[in-house]
């Protein structure tokens, strides 16, 4: 059963070498998004899960990103990872569900499987094409989005959002469907519900403080 409201749902992220990856601070920023209208949040590592479960009452979608030697996959790349993510607190596992080569042998509808039966939790599959979000479905996971489209070698060359997998999506598949990726406005946002998407993640937009003020600063400054 997927506990997850249909609207926006807030990506409460920051560098690393950010200030603003912080415990507290991410935890202040989810609270934040709750107060004025998100849905959800979408939070990055254990410790960032445990802080903002104290603060929220609304889903988390929970992730870990790890990068792992002789693999591309870094959102949730293993069982692990998943129950770490798990036992923080988040609500929703979301895991790397293309077809790219996983780290330590584990299959996809393995780690599906486990999280379902061992861990209880729905899992949100993150995907770069149809076909693999076709296949995450398959495998079981409960929730489908568009996060990594544009972000994998499949598809370097596209640009987020990706408006005509997520009309693909919602018009083949019958899952639960979230917009995530290149999301800059409300005008946006409301594109992505208006072509069928369930809920919308933003985060940059929103969020990414640093990531914005560098852009302003580059443009001012050259």
């Amino acid at each position: 059963m997927i506990n997850l409201p249909k609207g926006l749902i807030v990506s409460c992220q920051a560098p690393v070498n950010s200030p603003l990856h912080d415990p507290y601070i991410i935890s202040a920023i989810a609270q934040a998004a709750v107060n004025n209208g998100a849905v959800a949040v979408r939070i990055d590592t254990p410790n960032h899960i445990n802080a903002v479960r104290e603060k929220v009452q609304v889903p988390i979608i929970g992730l870990w990103k790890q990068v792992i030697a002789g693999s591309d996959v870094y959102i949730t790349p293993s069982y692990y990872h998943a129950a770490a993510v798990s036992e923080a607190g988040a609500d929703i596992i979301a895991i790397d569900a293309t077809n790219r080569t996983r780290p330590y042998d584990e299959k996809l509808i393995d780690i599906i499987a486990r999280i379902h039966e061992t861990l209880g939790k729905p899992v949100m599959a993150d995907v770069d094409t149809f076909e693999a979000a076709k296949f995450a479905v398959e495998a079981g996971a409960d929730i489908v989005g568009t996060t990594l489209y544009g972000y994998t070698a499949a598809t370097k060359n596209c640009p987020p959002p990706g408006w005509e997998l997520l009309t693909k999506i919602v018009e083949k598949l019958d899952t639960f469907v979230i917009c995530e990726g290149g999301i800059s406005s409300p005008q946006m946002a409301k594109k992505a519900l208006d072509l069928g998407a369930d809920a919308v993640v933003v985060g940059t937009a929103i969020t990414g403080i640093d990531l914005l003020v560098r852009s302003y600063h580059q443009l001012i400054d050259n």
